[in-house]
C-alpha cells in the first residue's frame, strides 16, 4: 500500500462524524485505483471479444455478455441507449461463433440480439437516438461488421439465424465513417478526441500507444492498437489493460483512465456537502493541471476540456488551494462555454461548472478582473435561459435531468446573480417535488440512489421550506437506506451509458449528510446511506 493510501486510511476516527469516515474510505479508493472506478462496459467488453481474443479473460468476457442480455434480446439501458451495446455484443458473439466457439447458448443469444436490432433498435429514426459520442461512427461500423460476419457463416449456422442484412437507422449513413477512416489511413492529423474511437476506424493510431497509459482512455481503442502494433509496442498500455482485466475478472470498463475526472468530482462534491476531507497532497497535485493554458483532461489519452477543468478548479478552491481559472477562457463561445473547441452541441452542466469556477474566484477575489464578474453575470442568464418549461434541465453528458438540474441549481444558488437565477432555482425545486415517486425516490426510468441524491440536493439548495419539502426529503432519505437504493445503473454519457461508481457514491453520501444535518429527527447511519464500502487492497 502506498504512503498516500496509508495517510488516508490510518489515524484515529473517534469523535468524527460518520460521513467523514465514509469519505476517508472513498478517497482511499481514489489512491488505490488511480485509473478510476467505472462499472464494466458491454460495448468495450464486446470490442475486446471481437477484436482481441488474445487478451487474458476472453472466455470470461463472453460469459459476461451472455449474462447481460435482456429478456427482449437487447443489452444495456432502455430506449435508444440500447442500440450501441446491443450492436457490440451481437457482433462480438458472432465473432465467437465464427471462431469455432459455437454452442446453443451462444447461438440463441446471437439470434435474440439480431431480432432486437431488426425489430426495434435499428428501425428508429436517427433523430430520435440519444446523442452519445460518435454514434454516427460506431453504429455504421458495427452494422457493417455484423453484416460481414453473417455473410461469412457456414450454411448450417446461418440457417439458424435471422437473414437480413442489417440496415442503418433512417437518416444515418456511412459517409462520415468512411471519410474519417480514409483520413486516418492517409495519415491525416485528426482531432485528439477521435483516439477514443480508434477501434472502429480500421487503422492504427500511429505511435499513440507508446507513451500513453491507454489510447483515448478506452480499453477497446487500446486493444485495437496493440492488436495491430503488437503487445510489446506499448508496454504501459498493455500493462494497464492487463490490470483492468484482472480487476474486473475479464470484462473492462469505459472510459478508463478517468483519474482527474473522478478525483475532481468526488472531492468537489464531498466538500460542497460540508464533509471534512484531507486528501493526500498527490491527489491535489493531480488537479493542478487545471491551471495550465488549456486546462486539464479527464484522464490520460483524452483532450483537455472545460468541464473537467472547471470541477478541478472548484475542488481546489473548496480544499483551500484556489487557483486562477484563466485557462477556461480558451473555451468561451458566443453561446457560453464549450466543453472543447468544435463541440457539436451545448452542455448546460459544463456551463454550470464554469460558473462554479468563476464564482469561486470572484468570491475569493472581489477585486478580480471585471471580465470574471461579467462572465458570472452572463452565465447566470445563460443557465436560466436553458431551463425547460417544467422546471428541470437536460444535458448531453448525462441521461438524467436530475443530474443536469442539480448542477445548474447548485451553481445558481451559490453564485448566480439576478432575479432570473433565483426564480430558476425555485422552479426547479417545485419540479422535483412534483416528480417524486411513490417509494420516495426520483429517477428518469425508475428510482435510483444517484438521481434521488441529486433531487435532494436541489431541494436543499432552494429556499423553499415547509411540511411538503420536509416530507419529500424524509422519504427520499429513507429510500437511500433501502436495498434498492444501493443499485447504481449507468446514466453517464460515453460510447454507451456508464456508471462512475466512486462519483455516484460521493453524490449519495453528500446528500445523506446534508439531509441528516438538516433533519434533527433523522437518526439513520450516514455511512449506510446508499454507500457500499469498496474493498481496498494493498
Amino acid at each position: 500500500m502506498s504512503d498516500g493510501a496509508f495517510r488516508v486510511l490510518a489515524g484515529p476516527v473517534t469523535g468524527r462524524e460518520p460521513a467523514t469516515d465514509a469519505a476517508r474510505e472513498l478517497i482511499a479508493g481514489l489512491v488505490l485505483r488511480p485509473w478510476g472506478q467505472v462499472a464494466p462496459s458491454v460495448y468495450e467488453t464486446g470490442r475486446l471479444v471481437a477484436g482481441a481474443p488474445w487478451l487474458a479473460g476472453h472466455h470470461q468476457r463472453i460469459g459476461f455478455l451472455l449474462r447481460g442480455q435482456r429478456p427482449d434480446g437487447a443489452w444495456g439501458p432502455p430506449e435508444g441507449y440500447a442500440l450501441v451495446p446491443t450492436l457490440s455484443a451481437t457482433d462480438a458473439l458472432l465473432a465467437a461463433l465464427a471462431d469455432g466457439r459455437a454452442g446453443t447458448d451462444l447461438l440463441a443469444a446471437v439470434a435474440r440480439g439480431l431480432r432486437a436490432l431488426t425489430g426495434t433498435l435499428l428501425a428508429t429514426d436517427a433523430r430520435e437516438l440519444p446523442d452519445t459520442p460518435a454514434l454516427d461512427l460506431i453504429v455504421p461500423a458495427l452494422v457493417e461488421s455484423i453484416n460481414d460476419r453473417l455473410a461469412g457463416l457456414d450454411r448450417e449456422t446461418a440457417d439458424q439465424l435471422p437473414r437480413p442484412p442489417l440496415g442503418l437507422p433512417a437518416g444515418l449513413g456511412p459517409g462520415r465513417l468512411g471519410a474519417v477512416r480514409a483520413a486516418v489511413a492517409a495519415g491525416a492529423t485528426l482531432p485528439p478526441k477521435l483516439a477514443h474511437f480508434y477501434e472502429v476506424l480500421d487503422a492504427a493510431p500511429g505511435d499513440a500507444g507508446l507513451t500513453l497509459t491507454a489510447v483515448g482512455a478506452s480499453p477497446a481503442a487500446t486493444a485495437a492498437w496493440l492488436t495491430t502494433a503488437g503487445p510489446d509496442a506499448g508496454p504501459a498500455a498493455h500493462a494497464f489493460l492487463r490490470e483492468l482485466i484482472r480487476d474486473g475478472g475479464g470484462p473492462v470498463p469505459c472510459p478508463a483512465p478517468i483519474t482527474v475526472f473522478e478525483r475532481a468530482w468526488v472531492l468537489s462534491g464531498l466538500r460542497r456537502a460540508g464533509i471534512a476531507v484531507n486528501p493526500p497532497g498527490a491527489l491535489l497535485e493531480s488537479l493542478a493541471g487545471a491551471t495550465g493554458a488549456e486546462g486539464i483532461a479527464t484522464g490520460d489519452g483524452l483532450p483537455t476540456d472545460a468541464d473537467t477543468t472547471s470541477v478541478a478548479l472548484d475542488a481546489l478552491a473548496r480544499l483551500g488551494r484556489p487557483a486562477d481559472p484563466g485557462s477556461l477562457w480558451a473555451y468561451e463561445t458566443a453561446e457560453g462555454f464549450c466543453t472543447w473547441p468544435g463541440e457539436d452541441g451545448f452542455s448546460v452542466t459544463t456551463n454550470a461548472h464554469v460558473l462554479d469556477a468563476f464564482g469561486q474566484h470572484v468570491a475569493g477575489h472581489p477585486d478580480a478582473d471585471a471580465r470574471y464578474h461579467r462572465a458570472v453575470d452572463r452565465l447566470s442568464v445563460v443557465l436560466s435561459g436553458h431551463q425547460r418549461a417544467e422546471g428541470g434541465w437536460q444535458d448531453r453528458w448525462h441521461a438524467s435531468p436530475y443530474y443536469a438540474t442539480a448542477c445548474c441549481v447548485l451553481a445558481l444558488a451559490e453564485f448566480g446573480r439576478g432575479a432570473a437565477a433565483a426564480e430558476a432555482v425555485d422552479r426547479a425545486a417545485l419540479w422535483v417535488l412534483d416528480s417524486q415517486r411513490a417509494d420516495g425516490s426520483w429517477g428518469r426510468w425508475a428510482g435510483t440512489a444517484e438521481e434521488t441524491a441529486y433531487a435532494l440536493r436541489i431541494l436543499l439548495a432552494a429556499p423553499a421550506a415547509g411540511p411538503r419539502v420536509d416530507d419529500a426529503m424524509a422519504r427520499g432519505h429513507a429510500y437511500l437506506h433501502e436495498p434498492s437504493g444501493r443499485k447504481h445503473p449507468p446514466l453517464w454519457y460515453g460510447k454507451e451509458l456508464y456508471c462512475p461508481t466512486a462519483i455516484v457514491r460521493a453524490a449519495v453520501l453528500g446528500a445523506c449528510r446534508l439531509v441528516s444535518a438538516r433533519s434533527a429527527g433523522v437518526d439513520r447511519s450516514v455511512v449506510d446511506c446508499g454507500y457500499q464500502a469498496t474493498k481496498t487492497t494493498t
